[in-house]
């Protein structure tokens, strides 16, 4: 069984939910990615600071986190998606560790609020410089409205990474 590390940010819980599953489900890694100065949670500033910040693609200072790409055959990045992409700590990590990610299987999950997410699983695979991903995971609000078919999606995708070697 390959080794597989879930690296993930989650400012309102449904990414760290569907994080948590994953580990569940395959036994992998957890590692929870903070910037060291947090986003506002509520309100207009949530959608003004996070949105921004996107939008600019900015890089915050992110909290100490421990990863060492040499240990993980598979490596999933979660995130929520913010003004259309993936969030600003998920690519700060990407930037900081982009030459170890690149001879590495990766997979991707996005929780959004609604609409599409296949724009951000889009920006993040070519911000990576990756072809493809091993699969991508999209889910609206899994933690907050829980629907019968969020867990047969995360149990379908941890089937599919956990078996792409096989």
């Amino acid at each position: 069984m390959k080794k597989t590390a879930v690296v993930y940010y989650s400012m309102s819980g449904n990414t760290d939910y569907v994080s948590k599953k994953i580990c569940e489900l395959t036994g992998a890694e957890l590692i929870r990615i903070n910037p060291v100065k947090e986003y506002p949670s509520k309100g207009f500033k949530k959608f003004l600071w996070g949105g921004k910040s996107a939008v600019m693609k900015e890089t915050p200072a992110l909290e100490k986190y421990s990863f060492d790409a040499k240990e993980y055959d598979l490596v999933v990045l979660g995130s929520p998606v913010w003004a259309g992409t993936f969030s600003p700590p998920v690519r700060t990590f990407v930037k900081e560790n982009k030459d170890k990610l690149q001879n590495k299987k990766i997979a991707s999950f996005f929780c959004s609020s609604g609409g599409d997410a296949s724009k951000a699983a889009e920006k993040l695979k070519n911000f990576i410089g990756i072809s493809d991903f091993e699969d991508v995971l999209t889910l609206v609000d899994p933690k907050d409205r829980e629907k019968g078919g969020d867990l047969e999606k995360i149990s379908s995708f941890c089937k599919k990474i956990t078996d792409s070697d096989e």
